[in-house]
């Protein structure tokens, strides 16, 4: 891992009032990279939100905090946090059109491919 245990790992979420699970599928997609690349198992190190007096930050835990309100199509910020510096990283989604431009750019891969599992990198090059 490139960023050392001193640095701490959270993730927020934003989505429309009408989300009913939390966190969202992308978050703790999120968090799973996050833990892999730590070489743990996100349900071995994830803690939702924190009320009231819960003590110090335990080291190596990844945190997740979920906001709902408005009609926000999905905001997702990974923190990278250590002492006297922040790493963050946002993806900001104002309508839902760019996930149906992104179903249908996949629809238009998988024309005639032969049935089988595909994975996103695939249909983006990547």
């Amino acid at each position: 891992m490139r960023l050392g245990e001193d640095w701490d790992i959270e993730i927020t979420e934003t989505h429309h009032r009408m989300k009913v699970d939390a966190p969202s599928g992308t978050a703790l997609l999120l968090g799973e990279a996050a833990a892999a690349g730590r070489g743990m198992h996100l349900k071995d190190v994830a803690v939702g939100g924190r009320d009231g007096v819960t003590g110090p930050r335990e080291a190596g835990t990844i945190g997740f905090a979920a906001l709902r309100g408005g009609s926000v199509a999905g905001d997702h910020t990974v923190h990278f946090l250590s002492d006297n510096e922040r790493l963050s990283l946002s993806h900001l989604a104002e309508n839902r059109a760019i996930f149906a431009r992104g179903a249908v750019r996949a629809g238009l891969w998988l024309a005639g491919k032969e049935a089988g599992r595909y994975q996103m990198r695939e249909v983006l090059g990547l």
